[in-house]
């Protein structure tokens, strides 16, 4: 059974960084492309940022981009998702999302691409 757990959220001042970590068990993990999401306040669960199975190829959502950075390490079976310049915008639950796929430089951005969902982490940037 796959499982994913996030952690590292919290309150931030803007400005301020994060690091969310997302770690993964019941998986192989090299089989996976790995992505982050967030549900802000009255508002539907939206793409972040995703990274290929083989770690090779990222994409980000435009709000994000030059901010955030996403990475994987396969020796530890976790994703990461570093958090700079962190605005009072980007308060929202952060979910991990993990899909098996036969492909090794593919990202996937939509929420029905993923299989796997972890619970969620809050972050909260005070302005």
């Amino acid at each position: 059974q796959v499982q994913l757990v996030e952690s590292g959220g919290g309150l931030v001042q803007a400005g301020g960084s994060l690091r969310l970590s997302c770690a993964a068990s019941g998986v192989t993990f090299s089989t996976a492309a790995l992505g982050w999401f967030r549900r802000a306040p009255g508002k539907e669960r939206a793409f972040v940022a995703a990274i290929s199975r083989n770690g090779l190829n990222t994409a980000y959502e435009d709000s994000v981009k030059g901010r955030f950075t996403i990475s994987r390490d396969s020796a530890k079976n976790t994703m990461y998702l570093q958090m700079d310049s962190l605005k009072p915008e980007d308060t929202a639950v952060y979910y991990c999302a993990a899909v098996i796929t036969s492909y090794f430089f593919t990202t996937y951005s939509k929420t029905n691409e993923y299989d796997h969902w972890g619970e969620g982490t809050q972050v909260t940037v005070s302005s």
